[in-house]
């Protein structure tokens, strides 16, 4: 039981950093809008970069980048907090009954990996050049957070074994 105990906790911990974030993207809106308006406008990348067509100036396009973030980091929270729920309610079935529990679990690990892997490194790292800002570089913690997502999708995506 330590095992899935464990599984079931650091699901809900996913889940409660993918609450915190969204919940902080919420209640303070302006920050992290200003993260957005300036990563997508490339405003503070190198000068003179060659790929500054990419740029987005529209506040409309950078209010809704950034409610499609939020909607992934909100939507990451339900999915892996309902797959840890799930996961406890089968804590004492069986072995495929439990594996078949983690589903809403691995589903909100791969959205969140969506947000903070795809959605920061490759449309905001490279399309966007994020990587170019001494200011406007959420890089380093975007790897922090979909790190842990996959160390904890690896560990939860274990088959099990049947209790005794």
């Amino acid at each position: 039981m330590t095992i899935r105990y464990t599984k079931i906790l650091m699901t809900l911990a996913l889940a409660a950093f993918a609450f915190m974030v969204t919940f902080n993207n919420i209640t303070d809106y302006g920050s992290n809008y200003e993260f957005v308006k300036h990563v997508l406008s490339m405003d503070t990348t190198f000068p003179g970069n060659k790929a500054m067509y990419r740029a987005i100036t529209s506040p409309a396009i950078w209010t809704l980048a950034y409610w499609l973030i939020i909607a992934g980091e909100g939507l990451t929270f339900v999915l892996l907090l309902a797959g840890a729920l799930r996961m406890f309610g089968a804590r004492s079935a069986t072995a495929a009954e439990f594996d078949a529990a983690k589903s809403l679990a691995v589903a909100g690990m791969l959205v969140g990996f969506m947000v903070w892997f795809f959605g920061f490194m490759v449309v905001g790292g490279e399309w966007f050049l994020m990587w170019q800002s001494d200011t406007w570089n959420g890089q380093d913690a975007a790897f922090k957070f979909y790190m842990a997502i996959l160390g904890v999708l690896i560990f939860v995506n274990q088959s099990e074994r049947e209790l005794p």
